[in-house]
């Protein structure tokens, strides 16, 4: 059974620092793909950053490149999202996402693409006060 674990989200001042993570287990981890989706009060869900091939591709929204990593832990089955400078439009409930296809997200004539996700965690609640 797929199972992805989020923690790591709270409240931080415009500016400050969170570091997300996604416990995976239940599937050979270098052989997904793993996104990390939020949702917004009031909005759709958006795809954040995703990383491919154990680690070796990973691409990222406009709205959040240049201020966050997506990093993975092959050993400890984890991957973690680093967000700088936060900012309160980045207040949502972030989701870590599992998928065993090759490309359900990349970068498609210089925009951020992603399909819908196989597994999901339950999410975790990040609020960045102004």
């Amino acid at each position: 059974e797929v199972q992805l674990v989020e923690d790591g989200g709270g409240l931080v001042q415009a500016g400050g620092s969170l570091r997300l993570s996604c416990k995976v287990s239940g599937f050979t981890f270098e052989h997904y793909t793993i996104g990390w989706f939020r949702q917004a009060p009031g909005k759709g869900r958006e795809g954040v950053s995703c990383i491919r091939e154990g680690g070796g591709r990973t691409y990222y929204a406009g709205s959040v490149k240049g201020r966050f990593t997506i990093s993975s832990d092959d050993a400890k089955n984890t991957v973690y999202l680093q967000m700088r400078n936060l900012k309160p439009e980045d207040t949502a409930v972030y989701y870590c996402a599992a998928d065993h296809r090759s490309d359900p997200c990349g970068y498609y004539s210089g925009s951020y693409y992603y399909h819908e996700f196989g597994s999901w965690g339950q999410g975790t609640q990040v609020t960045v006060s102004s």
